[in-house]
């Protein structure tokens, strides 16, 4: 695969606590890669990481052939990384237009920012039609799609996203998802996103990350995650038949591939 992404043996730590513990990933470009676990599971962390806002204490991260390890998070921005975050963290008293300006921060093409304002009036009508609206008034939804169009405003290869479906209506959820899908395929643009409801990750991803207790324990693709009983018997709720444990801490630590084969 022509890796966009790739983190090779990441260990971070938060003081004395080993926070992610080698963990191995990567992102193709043009893909849709989801990471899935609970809550301290390390999702969070291995996001900071990519972004530049925690730092490994050992281990690369390479984004389009560059090592960045080191490179602060505005230089990571300026390379095509861009951040949806948690909770969509739009800027509530300014407008709409101000928002996805701001996206644009790193930029200094006068003519190229007011070209992709109007194109993101375009693909997302709704913030076209409340462009002077303050961003605080906006439901949960075209709020979601405010930061995540101010996040397409720096031209970004890859777009990180923090449970881009949290506190959302199950409607909204829906439509959330189909904007990723359709801004991956029609602007080429790489995701990388955090989401705890694994069926609703994987309904869109082309491959996922399992992660528990700050390591790695299952990778794949998303139909073979979807099918492994680990991933139902933790994720979703089934009992499967078998002896196989659901990833957790009591779950063996070494990482496991999944496959086809795996039963």
């Amino acid at each position: 695969m022509n890796d966009l992404l790739a983190l090779h043996d990441i260990h971070v730590y938060y003081g004395p606590f080993h926070a992610l513990r080698g963990n191995t990933l990567s992102v193709g470009r043009g893909e849709i890669v989801s990471l899935l676990g609970g809550n301290a599971s390390g999702k969070s962390t291995t996001m900071k990481t990519v972004l530049g806002l925690v730092r490994p204490k050992s281990g690369t991260v390479h984004f389009d052939g560059e090592e960045i390890t080191h490179a602060s998070t505005s230089q990571r921005v300026r390379a095509g990384i861009a951040s949806v975050p948690e909770a969509r963290r739009v800027f509530p008293q300014m407008t709409v237009d101000e928002n996805l300006i701001a996206g644009a921060y790193t930029r200094r093409d006068k003519t190229g920012i007011a070209e992709d304002l109007e194109r993101m009036r375009d693909h997302f009508p709704r913030l076209g039609e409340r462009r002077r609206q303050q961003a605080g008034t906006l439901s949960g939804g075209e709020q979601q799609m405010l930061a995540f169009a101010r996040a397409l405003m720096s031209r970004p290869k890859l777009v990180c996203m923090d449970e881009p479906t949290m506190g959302l209506a199950p409607r909204l959820v829906d439509q959330v998802l189909d904007e990723i899908v359709r801004i991956n395929r029609e602007l080429a643009v790489a995701v990388l996103f955090v989401e705890q409801q694994a069926e609703l990750a994987l309904s869109i991803a082309s491959r996922g990350y399992v992660l528990a207790t700050g390591e790695i324990v299952l990778e794949g693709g998303a139909s073979e995650l979807l099918d492994n009983p680990r991933v139902q018997e933790a994720y979703l709720g089934r009992v499967v038949r078998g002896d196989a444990a659901p990833p957790g801490p009591s779950t063996t630590r070494r990482r496991s591939t999944v496959s086809a084969e795996q039963p």
